[in-house]
């Protein structure tokens, strides 16, 4: 335990775990398996085989010779009383009058193991103990009646149960790995302040960033739809309304800021360095999703709505567009983007024809090259759009979460959605687990720049 050491030591070393626990609710532990190709694999595959061909050795003699199969049953015993809850006091003890190593190392010094009968009972034990999910697996082994090859499939299932167990006390400690990172992370960045009050500088620039930002409307696009459909109000309609300022909506606009941050700015805010290379990612999806959109948005503005209507064509599109971006990366984006115009543009005509639709003219056929080339120009309108309305739906997340967000999707975005779901589940719990460790701070900051008559202590207290 304990909350020692540097912040970046502390929370890649006490937190990280509890962290990645608390925050990724499909956090679960697999058993590592060993590339075959590996020395370390053949090593453990081949002693692994040298043990069971042993026992098998072993049973088959005259008399037999029953040490490995004790050692055997030793470790199944263990594993069994590991699979019980505390309360399970009943099973516990009749496990182990069972499976008592003094009786059967008995037995076996008599020659009288009856390896079978105690096979089919841990084989019944199995079936009382195991997550539905094992169930076949465990009635798998009830038709094998080689005596190894059945202690073998035990042991192998066995294992898996036991992973069982650990996901099982994994989730249901979620919320205490959750609290306790939370409050080390936030115990520890207070100790750092203590010696250095100049820590929250930074913080306290984006902060006042977000608070101007929320005062005056942005720029628009001068061809942008009106999306009024849209639930959320865009920060300019916050602007106009009078509705006022508040630490929620301060704080979110703070965490949308940090999407579009300038990788050579340097003053990023100092209670999110943790949080950069992961914001960094997302802010990577994003550029790929509004790109994909732009495509997307523009393809189907030339292919009609007969084509657009089948998902297969659209999940096609989406297929070769993804692919092409990934080499984005590593290529000249104009080039990239020529490649993608004209394998889209393939793609459509190829379709037309086979579904026996009028095919693009020529003149029609340069348009939509053209316009798809340009998607990621700077002053490229669809993409400015495109890129507001994600924005928007980011914010949404934000203030009303995912599910709410995903039912009033602007134009634009509804072929995205799956997509646009994983970005804004991910968005949402970085945000909201930051906002728990630093909650306090950010309140400290923000009482200097929401006037009082703007923050009504409710919001403040809730936050």
């Amino acid at each position: 335990g304990g909350c020692g050491g540097g912040l970046i030591d502390t929370v890649n070393d006490v937190s990280k775990l509890s962290k990645e626990i608390g925050m990724n609710h499909d956090f679960h532990m697999e058993e590592k398996v060993l590339p075959p190709s590996s020395l370390e694999g053949r090593v453990k595959e081949t002693m692994h085989n040298a043990f069971w061909d042993h026992l098998e050795e072993q049973l088959l003699a005259i008399p037999p010779d029953f040490s490995c199969a004790l050692e055997l049953l030793r470790e199944i015993k263990e594993i069994l009383l590991s699979l019980l809850l505390p309360r399970q006091n009943r099973l516990r003890s009749e496990i182990e009058e069972a499976l008592d190593m003094n009786l059967l190392k008995q037995e076996a010094e008599h020659g009288a193991l009856n390896v079978p009968h105690l096979s089919k009972y841990i084989l019944n034990m199995m079936t009382l103990l195991c997550a539905p999910v094992r169930d076949e697996a465990v009635q798998k082994l009830e038709n094998i009646t080689d005596p190894v090859r059945l202690l073998r499939g035990i042991f192998q299932v066995l294992g898996l149960m036991k992973m069982d167990m650990v996901n099982y006390t994994i989730r249901s400690l979620q919320p205490q790995l959750q609290e306790r990172s939370v409050q080390c992370e936030r115990a520890k960045f207070q100790e750092l302040l203590n010696k250095q009050s100049s820590l929250l500088d930074h913080t306290t620039k984006w902060l006042t960033r977000a608070v101007a930002d929320l005062s005056t409307p942005p720029p628009s696009c001068p061809d942008t739809p009106n999306s009024s459909s849209v639930v959320c109000p865009s920060p300019s309609e916050a602007a106009n309304s009078p509705e006022p300022l508040s630490p929620k909506m301060v704080l979110s606009q703070g965490f949308l800021n940090l999407l579009l941050w300038h990788p050579e700015d340097e003053e990023f805010p100092e209670t999110l360095l943790m949080d950069r290379a992961q914001l960094q990612e997302l802010e990577a999806q994003l550029r790929q999703l509004t790109i994909l959109a732009s495509v997307l948005l523009v393809a189907s503005s030339f292919s009609g709505s007969v084509l657009f209507g089948s998902p297969q064509f659209v999940d096609k599109l989406k297929r070769i567009t993804k692919a092409l971006m990934e080499e984005l990366k590593s290529r000249p984006e104009e080039e990239a983007m020529l490649t993608v115009s004209e394998q889209v543009s393939q793609e459509i005509h190829q379709s037309l024809q086979n579904m026996g639709l009028a095919a693009l003219s020529s003149d029609n056929t340069a348009s939509l090259i053209g316009e798809l080339q340009n998607i990621t120009k700077k002053e490229n309108c669809v993409h400015s759009v495109i890129g507001q309305r994600i924005h928007l739906f980011l914010k949404c997340c934000l203030v009303l979460g995912v599910q709410r967000s995903l039912l009033d999707l602007p134009g634009g975005l509804t072929l995205i959605e799956a997509e646009l779901a994983e970005l804004g589940q991910k968005f949402v719990s970085l945000t909201h687990h930051n906002q728990q460790v630093f909650g306090p701070f950010y309140m400290e900051i923000l009482k200097t720049l929401i006037p009082p008559a703007q923050a009504p202590e409710t919001e403040v207290g809730s936050l």
